[in-house]
């Protein structure tokens, strides 16, 4: 038996073919959020700082479509351009954390023996700290900033990604056309790149959702505690934690970061599970 591979072109006509309602309304939901991250500049009405008028909460209008904060600043503008922030601290996070955990993970399966040993049992003192009480201190320690923020959520996340990459990895090993390929000379690099790294690339898709989701959520409540984004930038976090304040005028201005927020990780996790039930469906197939 050999990998099997498909072009991106016949790859994504395949997708699109096996959609669901559930996963096609998730996909459209997201590529939308995507897609207002990235024109955020031109598409926010108005300055996300600029103070447009002085009544805090003011309600809905057609000037204010989703109204005023507590300074009296544009919701809509702020909300976009919040969700830009939050999309790129959380992509950044995630690719840094795969390229970390699935390298680690894809190595130690492929050397195994002490490189494995070690590696794993550094990854399991680090995964017995509480993830959020680890935040806390590198954040309090160093200060908060897009650096430290995007640092420490990716050395955390990276521990996660490291278990799932290494149990794919070391499941592949043992195939036989893996093995064929060690047996004819071909390096560690090669069978990681040529044979490892295919087969698992849709579980690991499937767990890069996940991780994206996890680190939206993380990066919100690190804001929300006064420890993620700092003014003047906003994300959807600290748009929660501004207006909390409305709900006592009877407004409901933090509902729509909130929603947000919900909107993202429930479009995510459905499509991810699409996506395994997919994967899972083919290989019964083939078998």
């Amino acid at each position: 038996m050999s990998a099997i591979t498909y072009s991106w072109k016949s790859y994504i006509l395949d997708l699109a073919s096996d959609l669901t309602p559930g996963a096609f309304v998730s996909i459209l939901f997201l590529v939308l959020v995507l897609l207002i991250g990235l024109f955020a500049p031109w598409l926010a009405p108005f300055d996300q700082g600029e103070i447009l008028t002085n009544e805090s909460f003011e309600p809905p209008s057609p000037n204010l479509w989703l109204g005023s904060d507590f300074l009296g600043r544009d919701l809509l503008s702020r909300l976009i351009c919040g969700v830009r922030v939050t999309l790129f601290l959380a992509l950044l996070i995630t690719f840094i954390s795969f390229v970390m955990g699935v390298g680690m993970g894809f190595l130690a399966a492929a050397y195994g023996g002490k490189v494995d040993a070690t590696i794993s049992r550094i990854n399991d003192a680090l995964l017995s700290f509480p993830s959020l009480m680890i935040a806390l201190i590198v954040i309090n320690s160093l200060g908060s900033s897009f650096s430290v923020l995007v640092i420490t959520i990716a050395f955390i996340d990276m521990t996660r990604v490291y278990r799932v990459a290494r149990a794919l990895a070391v499941n592949i090993m043992v195939m036989d056309y893996v093995e064929a390929a060690i047996v004819r000379g071909e390096g560690k690099g090669w069978v990681i790149l040529q044979e490892v790294l295919p087969n698992a690339l849709t579980p690991l898709a499937a767990e890069f959702g996940i991780r994206f989701t996890y680190a939206i959520l993380f990066i919100s409540a690190l804001s929300f505690l006064g420890l993620g984004v700092q003014p003047p930038q906003s994300d959807l976090g600290v748009l929660v934690k501004e207006n909390m304040q409305a709900l006592l005028y009877g407004e409901y201005t933090n509902i729509y970061p909130a929603l947000t927020i919900a909107g993202i990780a429930i479009s995510m996790n459905v499509f991810v599970d699409w996506l395994l039930k997919r994967s899972s469906a083919k290989l019964s197939d083939e078998i």
